[in-house]
């Protein structure tokens, strides 16, 4: 009996044993595989003691910070963090977590360099049985890529792509706090529109990416001029605007207007280019021109536009005006669109004379608009809405077939053949099909390519680059005329002279109309004379109106002649009975038209 019970007594004890033995492995499992665990988190991991000093970390967050498991060691937790704003944990993060069991938030963490980043914190309490807190356990994801992302997301939405100029939203956000602003402390701000004179151009002849790189450098120069002084934005296309807020005058928009005229002018080294541009600048003012902020960016608009269409290269304060004219020409946009297939275009004709003789020897076909209801409209009204509504290209070819077959019915009418020019734009002239469509509305009515002389601004040859000197040739090479009109205005480069692919030059009428008495302007337009001789080019005089400016014309030098004096544009049946058999004409007889007929 004794050794049974023995025999029991010792199983017992070794089941005891065995089971203490299980259990010291199976936790000895669960702390490896809780160790293995911690290690492996990608996340951060913080475990600390009850008085929030850390006792452990993982591997994560020895990457995240840089710190070693030894300087971490013994440190309150509070000492390595602090709110996003840089003020420490305060006590309620912890009244929360003892309350709650847990905390989560934005707060900002130290590395051993002594930088910063941000990160989501968790932070739960752990605790014994008996409801006390022996340990805090604290969750860290480093969140600098995703507010990185936050910022450019931010960013993009209130910046422009191109230039990094405030978006149109943006603007006029920052305008609505101006004005608030201005409106409680009974002060002034502005808005200035700017838009840069026919970019367009630049755009048809150098390609977009020329074009983008061009508003870069134009946002970058406006920024420089503006420096703190207000908010510079980028509306779209080639408009910016300009806001100013605590002004105490209107003369504060002025001068920086004329700053940014003079700026924007000075030539723009892109690539290989060198681009000369200017800008029409209109201002609107808070409270005087508008109190809200759509008003007031209309009327700097309207202002713009305004000194556009007079000047170019100006600027102009908003004018009640203005708004007339703005809607008037709203108007006119729809309209244009339908002038042309409602055939109220029309062409009229200005001789160019023989000067030695008086003999008409060429007209130069202009466009003219007569709308039903508003009656004559001038083309430096329409023709710059036309640029800019993508119009102008199919406008040009209208004005050249038209003039075409107007030589073609004086032909059969039996009138001595005369030389016909017509303007031409940049924006159809650089086309790489050009040339062809010249020779197809001249082979169609059978003109001689010789009777056709093309005019296009020295501006725009040198905008067009290589597709220019191309088409010059081709054209040369054709018969076509080619001239440079308003010859000497705003460029400096005559490179483009030695291409020997341009037939005429025409003296621009800003020269001519100081004569006799002007010494400059003499001097200038004998320079351009002898040019055109050794370079034998056929000078045109534009714009002369009276005997004197004739005869001194004429003792330079100069071929051919055309204004005033001679006559004014006229209808085509004016020009039939100047050139009828039996009409004199001669220097005996300068003027061809009675004022009174013309």
């Amino acid at each position: 009996m004794r050794s049974s019970v023995t025999h029991w007594g010792t199983q017992s004890v070794r089941q005891s044993i065995m089971r203490d033995i299980t259990e010291r492995v199976n936790l000895e499992q669960q702390r490896r595989i809780a160790s293995e665990a911690l290690a492996s988190i990608a996340e951060g991991v913080i475990i600390a003691d009850a008085d929030r000093r850390v006792a452990r970390v993982n591997a994560a967050h020895i990457r995240m910070t840089g710190f070693t498991v030894q300087a971490l060691l013994g440190l309150r937790f509070d000492d390595l963090r602090c709110l996003a704003d840089g003020s420490p944990l305060p006590d309620s993060v912890w009244e929360v977590i003892e309350a709650e069991g847990n905390w989560v938030g934005e707060v900002r963490s130290r590395r051993m360099d002594g930088t910063s980043y941000p990160e989501l914190l968790s932070i739960s309490a752990i605790r014994n049985p008996e409801g006390e807190v022996q340990h805090y356990v604290a969750v860290i994801n480093n969140i600098s890529a995703a507010k990185a992302n936050e910022q450019r997301l931010q960013y993009m939405a209130a910046h422009d792509t191109l230039t990094g100029l405030a978006n149109r939203a943006e603007f006029e956000r920052r305008c609505v706090q101006a004005i608030v602003r201005a409106d409680r402390d009974r002060g002034m701000a502005a808005i200035v529109f700017i838009d840069l004179d026919a970019f367009k151009a630049v755009n048809d002849s150098y390609t977009h990416a020329i074009g983008d790189q061009l508003l870069v450098k134009v946002a970058e120069r406006i920024g420089y001029e503006l420096g703190e002084n207000g908010v510079a934005g980028r509306i779209g296309g080639d408009e910016f605007t300009v806001l100013l807020s605590d002004l105490h005058s209107r003369e504060q928009a002025s001068a920086l207007s004329g700053r940014l005229l003079s700026v924007l002018s000075a030539p723009f080294a892109v690539g290989d280019y060198e681009l000369a541009l200017s800008a029409s600048i209109g201002i609107a003012c808070f409270p005087l021109d508008g109190t809200d902020v759509p008003t007031l960016i209309t009327n700097a608009d309207a202002a713009m536009y305004a000194a556009k269409t007079e000047e170019r290269n100006a600027f102009r304060f908003y004018s009640p005006r203005m708004q007339a004219d703005a809607r008037r020409r709203i108007a006119l946009a729809s309209e244009l669109r339908k002038a042309l297939a409602e055939s109220e275009f029309r062409l009229v004709y200005q001789p160019t004379v023989e000067m030695r003789t008086g003999r008409i020897v060429a007209v130069e076909a202009l466009l003219r608009w007569f709308h039903p209801q508003r009656g004559l409209i001038a083309p430096g009204e329409f023709i710059p809405m036309a640029e800019k509504l993508g119009l102008i290209r199919r406008i040009d070819q209208w004005v050249l077939q038209a003039a075409c077959q107007q030589m073609f019915d004086w032909d059969k009418a039996g009138l001595p053949p005369l030389r016909m020019a017509v303007n031409v734009s940049a924006n159809w002239f650089g086309q790489a099909n050009f040339v062809d469509e010249i020779r197809s509305l001249l082979d169609a009515r059978r003109l001689a390519p010789e009777r056709l002389m093309l005019e296009i601004t020295e501006g725009a040859i040198l905008r067009l680059g290589e597709e220019m000197e191309r088409t010059l040739h081709a054209l040369h090479s054709m018969g076509v005329g080619v001239a440079i009109d308003d010859f000497g205005t705003g460029y400096s480069s005559m490179s483009y002279l030695k291409l020997r692919a341009i037939d005429y030059l025409k003296i621009d009428q800003s020269f001519v109309a100081g004569l006799p008495d002007d010494s400059s302007d003499g001097a200038i337009i004998e320079a351009m004379l002898t040019l055109c001789r050794r370079l034998d080019i056929s000078p045109i005089a534009e714009g002369i109106e009276t005997e004197e400016q004739h005869r001194f014309l004429l003792r330079a030098g100069c071929v051919e002649g055309q204004g005033f004096l001679y006559s004014r544009p006229v209808e085509p049946a004016v020009i039939v009975q100047l050139l009828t058999p039996g009409r004199r004409q001669g220097n005996s007889h300068l003027r061809l038209v009675p004022p009174e007929a013309s």
